[in-house]
């Protein structure tokens, strides 16, 4: 039998606070939220400013990345490079902001951030998701 790491709310607690700090030293008005391996929410802190909207949209880019044990920008990349029957697949977002946390090799759960640009939502799910290694 297997065994792996999985999320208690001291570590869900600490990914919420790094991703916080990057969106806030950066002034970006994002949702935050952090899922299980399953794509099942544990957390998500909206902060000051951001759309009502980006708490859908975050929790969907951390679920398509913890379902897919990848980044939820391959999915963008792979749509925006002319795979567009991809976008039947059963995900309901391929747009970059969502990070898998990996914990010796394997994936746990996954970050999602929305409310600014793409890139900048991945630089604070990235925040977020390294903060166990």
């Amino acid at each position: 039998m297997n065994s792996k790491a999985v999320l208690s709310q001291s570590e869900v607690g600490q990914i919420l606070a790094a991703a916080r700090t990057e969106a806030q030293s950066n002034q970006w008005a994002v949702t935050i939220v952090v899922v299980d391996d399953g794509g099942h929410p544990l957390a998500l802190e909206r902060l000051d400013g951001a759309s009502p909207i980006s708490a859908y949209i975050a929790t969907e880019k951390a679920r398509t990345s913890a379902l897919g044990r990848r980044e939820s920008k391959g999915y963008e990349d792979m749509v925006n490079g002319g795979r567009h029957a991809f976008l039947s697949a059963p995900l309901l977002t391929s747009l970059e902001g969502g990070v898998p946390i990996i914990v010796d090799g394997q994936v746990i759960g996954a970050v999602g951030v929305s409310g600014v640009k793409a890139e900048q939502d991945a630089q604070v799910a990235k925040a977020g998701a390294q903060t166990l290694k």
